[in-house]
């Protein structure tokens, strides 16, 4: 086959390597037509990888109900983990999950503001799933804000299951409690799940064991809230037994006064971790560009400073007696949460129906005007849902 260019002025050599190009084009169609269906053509081949990848994001089926899976203790936490693989096993939900990227059980209902979050994709084997730097109401809050996931709203958000009690006054410090309560507030059901984790039990397999103990309560919450029987204005705070397997059942109880004492205890500066250890490189970095651009702003008032005042810092950790007023003192402190002893109570408070062996069951709703009225309808719903699981 030939191909003439008429009537151009452009060099020989050009015209003769733009023939070439043509020639070789056309044989390449016609190469291509002839093996249109050899399965191992290129083109086919080619083909064959794009409706792979089609198929690897086509869009969760719709008919199943969505639940939303977070937590307190970040996205790697075999709770969430065991969690997220069970009902994926079922089957009967469209799991999606978005959790801290790291450990904030203790964040409270705090909020990220004037900061960056950033939200990364995660693999968990089938789920939709992102973690989130920020905190457990930052990520149930974005994820029912519609930037993140293509639906408009779960049917369910699911906090847990946490190591660790959240009954009595801790329900103001935990993170997945407050993770629950930010689903309540943007009008969405939501279960708090929470292990009562102790050192000498055997960690793994009793959250499995936890889990399965869940399962019920959390089948039963996603049909009743599509046939409109689910109790409104409140979340289920549930928490699980030492030993999930030998529970006596589910019991309705309410929010005690209990917590878990707090013990500031002073530490030396060489033992303090640096505040780089707990920060990404990137943050760290625009912490010290800020600081620097501070400095340089207040030079001349802090050269001035300085000579008329000697920084102290005290790395003893006794308390500190009275200073010298041009003399800074600078120490260190930790906090840490020690274990109660359960007292003798009332039966129907949380804690310790908990230590009593039971699945406590506690309705917490944004008003305590109607605590009485919530009370009485999750004790009915209980009965009705889990039967005689239930006390």
């Amino acid at each position: 086959m030939t191909t003439s260019v008429k009537n151009n002025f452009l060099p020989p050599s050009l015209i003769s390597n733009l023939q070439q190009v043509l020639i070789s084009r056309n044989d390449a169609v016609e190469h291509q037509s002839t093996n249109s269906f050899d399965s191992n053509s290129p083109a086919l081949s080619s083909i064959s990888r794009n409706a792979e990848t089609n198929a690897a994001n086509v869009e969760p089926d719709c008919s199943k109900p969505v639940v939303l899976i977070t937590n307190g203790e970040g996205i790697d936490s075999p709770g969430l983990t065991f969690l997220v693989q069970a009902l994926l096993a079922d089957g009967r939900f469209n799991i999606n999950v978005c959790a801290p990227q790291s450990d904030k059980s203790v964040a409270g209902h705090s909020v990220t503001v004037r900061e960056t979050v950033t939200v990364c994709s995660v693999e968990m084997g089938g789920a939709t799933a992102f973690e989130v730097s920020g905190t457990p109401v930052d990520c149930v809050s974005l994820a029912l804000s519609g930037a993140l996931f293509s639906w408009s709203k779960p049917v369910l958000v699911i906090s847990g299951i946490n190591s660790g009690s959240s009954c009595g006054r801790n329900m103001f410090y935990s993170g997945a409690v407050a993770a629950a309560r930010e689903a309540l507030i943007c009008c969405v059901p939501s279960l708090c799940l929470s292990f009562n984790w102790k050192k000498d039990v055997r960690f793994e397999n009793d959250l499995k064991d936890a889990v399965n103990v869940c399962l019920p309560l959390i089948f039963a919450a996603v049909r009743d809230i599509e046939n409109g029987n689910f109790p409104e204005s409140c979340l289920l705070n549930i928490e699980i037994p030492s030993c999930p397997q030998t529970n006596k059942g589910f019991k309705l109880s309410r929010q005690s006064f209990w917590r878990s004492p707090l013990s500031w205890k002073a530490v030396a500066a060489n033992r303090h971790p640096g505040a780089g250890q707990y920060l990404s490189n990137q943050q760290s970095l625009g912490i010290r560009l800020a600081q620097l651009s501070r400095d340089a702003s207040a030079a001349g008032a802090a050269r001035r400073l300085n000579l008329q005042r000697k920084n102290v810092e005290i790395e003893s950790v006794g308390v500190s007696g009275k200073l010298n007023g041009q003399q800074t003192v600078k120490k260190y402190f930790r906090l840490e949460l020690l274990e109660k002893e359960t007292e003798d109570a009332d039966e129907d408070l949380d804690f310790k129906a908990l230590e009593d062996g039971y699945v406590a069951v506690t309705p917490l709703s944004l008003s305590s005007t109607d605590q009485s009225k919530i009370e009485t309808l999750v004790s009915n719903w209980i009965k009705i849902a889990l039967g005689a699981r239930n006390q």
